[in-house]
């Protein structure tokens, strides 16, 4: 992002004295930011991002004093929250083979929104996959999404749907890896067949435990 002449310390960190009106300008920057980063990939500037949100450049070091690097975490921060919460409500409430198939339809139908782009994907690829706030964001993302999912198959298993020596953890780990999987397949392809095959696999394991 070309006119971020920021310095670079070692670990960005909210500004702790921010008042809530700061913290709601920090929200309505990092969320325009996303939103363009969005549309226009790493084409998008630091001026093309203060343009989009009415900020000056005085506010931007305030609220990203780390630099660049602290913005775009920031951003990718919001972007895997959106991974999580585009898939609610169903995600929460994975009981019945019903809601199981809506789960289902919700995912791919995002994926296949989002199309042959990823911004999570392409925001590392700026910041650095290998830096440890980057590998932390994905981490976490992925241990919220693999307990959720763990959870809705502890509620089968409490409502007898699935056996109880049914390794849920595992199971959950398989599902989203076969996701992630397809989600790469899709881009490369524009193709969303091995993205449903792999949901469907993996619920077609769940029902087959079940018997």
């Amino acid at each position: 992002m070309a006119g971020l002449r920021w310095s670079h310390r070692k670990e960005p960190k909210v500004p702790e004295t921010l008042t809530a009106k700061g913290r709601a300008t920090r929200a309505r920057i990092i969320e325009g930011a996303a939103e363009l980063l969005r549309e226009q990939g790493p084409a998008a500037t630091l001026d093309d991002i203060r343009a989009r949100t009415g900020t000056s450049k005085s506010q931007l070091f305030h609220y990203f004093p780390d630099g660049k690097d602290e913005l775009l975490l920031a951003v990718a921060r919001f972007e895997a929250d959106r991974v999580l919460s585009d898939q609610q409500p169903q995600l929460s409430c994975l009981d019945s083979w019903e809601n199981w198939r809506r789960w289902r339809d919700v995912v791919v139908e995002r994926y296949e929104r989002q199309g042959d782009t990823c911004p999570l994907g392409a925001l590392f690829l700026q910041v650095g996959r290998q830096r440890p706030g980057a590998r932390a964001i994905v981490t976490e993302l992925m241990r919220q999404w693999q307990h959720q999912l763990a959870e809705g198959m502890r509620a089968l298993q409490a409502g007898g749907l699935v056996s109880p020596a049914l390794d849920v953890d595992r199971a959950a780990a398989a599902l989203i890896a076969g996701i992630q999987g397809g989600v790469a397949l899709m881009m490369s392809t524009g193709d969303s067949t091995h993205l449903r095959a792999a949901i469907d696999t993996g619920i077609d394991h769940l029902r087959t435990a079940g018997r």
